[in-house]
Protein backbone atom coordinates (compact mmCIF):
# COMPACT_ATOMS: atom_id res chain seq x y z
CA UNK A 1 0.00 0.00 0.00
CA UNK A 2 2.85 2.23 0.81
CA UNK A 3 4.53 1.44 -2.50
CA UNK A 4 1.49 2.65 -3.90
CA UNK A 5 1.03 5.77 -2.21
CA UNK A 6 4.62 6.72 -2.80
CA UNK A 7 4.76 5.38 -6.70
CA UNK A 8 7.78 3.17 -6.02
CA UNK A 9 8.17 -0.16 -7.20
CA UNK A 10 8.04 -3.23 -4.68
CA UNK A 11 11.26 -4.19 -5.93
CA UNK A 12 13.59 -0.54 -5.51
CA UNK A 13 11.91 -0.09 -1.85
CA UNK A 14 13.30 -3.68 -0.66
CA UNK A 15 16.49 -3.23 -3.20
CA UNK A 16 16.99 -0.09 -0.61
CA UNK A 17 15.98 -1.56 2.60
CA UNK A 18 19.22 -4.57 1.87
CA UNK A 19 21.31 -2.25 0.76
CA UNK A 20 25.10 -1.35 2.70
CA UNK A 21 25.61 2.08 4.19
CA UNK A 22 27.60 4.02 1.71
CA UNK A 23 30.94 5.12 1.89
CA UNK A 24 30.22 8.10 2.42
CA UNK A 25 28.02 7.53 5.64
CA UNK A 26 30.68 5.51 7.04
CA UNK A 27 32.87 8.09 6.52
CA UNK A 28 30.31 10.72 8.78
CA UNK A 29 30.17 7.96 10.99
CA UNK A 30 33.85 7.55 11.78
CA UNK A 31 34.09 11.38 11.66
CA UNK A 32 31.35 12.03 14.32
CA UNK A 33 33.06 9.81 16.52
CA UNK A 34 36.35 11.83 16.54
CA UNK A 35 33.75 15.16 16.92
CA UNK A 36 32.26 13.81 19.27
CA UNK A 37 36.02 12.97 20.93
CA UNK A 38 36.98 16.63 20.41
CA UNK A 39 33.82 18.24 22.00
CA UNK A 40 34.14 16.23 25.13
CA UNK A 41 37.60 16.78 25.43
CA UNK A 42 36.79 20.83 25.72
CA UNK A 43 34.23 19.77 28.12
CA UNK A 44 31.37 20.47 25.83
CA UNK A 45 32.29 24.27 24.87
CA UNK A 46 33.90 24.14 21.45
CA UNK A 47 31.60 24.84 18.42
CA UNK A 48 31.91 23.73 14.96
CA UNK A 49 34.54 26.68 14.37
CA UNK A 50 36.53 25.38 17.04
CA UNK A 51 36.27 21.80 16.48
CA UNK A 52 37.35 22.28 12.85
CA UNK A 53 40.38 23.76 14.03
CA UNK A 54 41.00 21.08 15.97
CA UNK A 55 40.47 18.52 13.07
CA UNK A 56 42.55 20.03 10.60
CA UNK A 57 45.52 21.89 12.88
CA UNK A 58 45.59 19.31 15.95
CA UNK A 59 44.92 15.70 13.90
CA UNK A 60 45.87 16.86 10.74
CA UNK A 61 42.54 15.76 9.35
CA UNK A 62 40.87 17.49 6.20
CA UNK A 63 37.56 18.42 6.37
CA UNK A 64 34.96 21.02 5.20
CA UNK A 65 33.24 23.46 8.22
CA UNK A 66 29.77 22.83 6.83
CA UNK A 67 30.03 19.41 7.11
CA UNK A 68 30.95 19.44 10.78
CA UNK A 69 28.15 22.18 11.70
CA UNK A 70 25.78 19.53 9.59
CA UNK A 71 27.59 16.80 12.08
CA UNK A 72 27.37 18.36 14.87
CA UNK A 73 23.85 19.52 14.32
CA UNK A 74 22.79 16.01 13.84
CA UNK A 75 24.57 14.62 16.43
CA UNK A 76 23.12 17.22 19.16
CA UNK A 77 26.23 19.17 20.15
CA UNK A 78 26.87 22.92 20.37
CA UNK A 79 29.33 25.15 21.72
CA UNK A 80 28.89 27.63 24.72
CA UNK A 81 28.17 31.23 23.34
CA UNK A 82 29.21 34.63 24.53
CA UNK A 83 27.41 37.13 22.41
CA UNK A 84 28.04 40.65 23.12
CA UNK A 85 25.50 42.97 24.20
CA UNK A 86 23.11 44.44 21.93
CA UNK A 87 23.55 47.95 20.96
CA UNK A 88 21.34 50.45 22.55
CA UNK A 89 21.07 47.95 25.29
CA UNK A 90 19.48 48.76 28.59
CA UNK A 91 19.44 47.30 32.03
CA UNK A 92 16.31 46.75 33.85
CA UNK A 93 14.29 49.04 35.91
CA UNK A 94 15.26 49.02 39.64
CA UNK A 95 13.40 45.67 41.61
CA UNK A 96 13.84 47.87 45.01
CA UNK A 97 12.13 50.86 46.71
CA UNK A 98 14.38 54.01 45.79
CA UNK A 99 14.66 55.81 49.53
CA UNK A 100 17.01 58.46 48.46
CA UNK A 101 14.34 59.78 45.62
CA UNK A 102 17.48 59.94 43.08
CA UNK A 103 18.78 63.01 45.55
CA UNK A 104 22.86 61.70 46.01
CA UNK A 105 23.72 64.77 47.79
CA UNK A 106 23.11 64.82 51.69
CA UNK A 107 22.96 67.80 54.59
CA UNK A 108 25.58 66.77 56.24
CA UNK A 109 28.86 64.01 56.03
CA UNK A 110 27.42 60.98 56.96
CA UNK A 111 23.68 60.96 56.75
CA UNK A 112 23.16 59.48 52.96
CA UNK A 113 24.62 55.76 52.36
CA UNK A 114 23.44 53.98 49.03
CA UNK A 115 25.52 51.33 47.21
CA UNK A 116 24.90 49.03 43.80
Amino acid sequence: MACRFLKISRSGYYEWVGRPPSPRTIADEALTATIRQVHRDSRGTYGAPRVLAELRLGLGIHVGKKRVARLMRLDGLTGVSHRRKRRGWKPDTATHEDLVKRQFRADAPNRLWFCD
